[in-house]
């Protein structure tokens, strides 16, 4: 048995349509798209702690609040430090029914290139997620959460909220406090991911994180990435989408 329920990704890329018409933007929670056994080894297999940078305080651009979290970029040369259920998983994502996946579901054209980046973040209490929408480059996003009812209570917080500008506020600038309507949050325990499409307006932040000292919210991030001019040109200079070195 793989990693990836394929049954499930084939389910959820058959309600395209549906997704893509979704207001503000599109999003949808999942369950269950990684094999149950396979979901619980995972989790107890993270990478180790001392792997992460920690990326607090860091100045964001246009003014925004900084988002606070313990952050590992995923790349080939760290496999000699992850689990075999690790480099299992993370093959399938790259692997062709993962891709048919993101190509179907998200509406993009047959021969339309895209590159996926990975990255996992575990925040601590009182990290901040504050309102934001991605980069242009960013086709969208598939969050994995490694949190289970043994180290998490969903009164601690951690939620990916999807918020709704009314479609005033152009991508990249702060809304005035409350100008912001949330509408959903996504379910983090039960081996639950959530997707949504970047858009103009694709504002999210997450729920404040109020967890006991020893706990971490855990995700693990795939991003989809047009191959576009900035994409290329970090390339060139041996980046990956997201910046960081190959």
């Amino acid at each position: 048995m793989g990693i990836l329920n394929t049954k499930r990704l084939a389910d959820m890329s058959a309600q395209s349509a549906e997704f893509l018409q979704r207001q503000p933007y599109p999003y949808a929670g999942l369950q269950g798209v990684i094999e149950d056994e396979a979901f619980d080894r995972l989790c107890a297999e993270l990478p180790a702690q001392t792997l992460f940078q920690q990326e607090f305080g860091k100045k964001r651009a246009y003014g925004q609040k900084s988002h606070d979290r313990y952050a590992l970029q995923y790349n080939p040369r760290l496999d000699a430090q992850l689990s075999p259920t690790w480099r299992e998983f993370i093959g399938e994502l790259h692997g062709e029914a993962y891709r048919e996946f993101w190509r179907r579901t998200f509406g993009l054209k047959p021969g339309e290139r895209f590159v996926l980046s990975m990255h996992w973040h575990h925040a601590p209490s009182g990290a901040s997620v504050s309102p934001h929408t991605d980069a242009r480059r960013k086709i969208g996003s598939h969050i994995f959460y490694f949190n289970t009812p043994q180290d998490w209570d969903p009164a601690w917080g951690g939620q990916t909220v999807v918020l709704d500008d009314g479609g005033k506020y152009p991508a990249h600038t702060v809304p005035p406090e409350g100008a912001l309507k949330p509408v959903a949050q996504s379910d983090i325990l039960g081996n639950r991911s959530f997707i949504f499409k970047r858009t103009e307006h694709s504002w999210h932040a997450v729920n404040p994180i109020a967890c006991p000292p020893d706990r971490l919210r855990k995700v693990f991030i795939v991003v989809a990435n047009y191959v576009n001019a900035q994409v290329l040109w970090r390339r060139l200079r041996g980046k990956d989408p997201d910046g960081y070195p190959m």
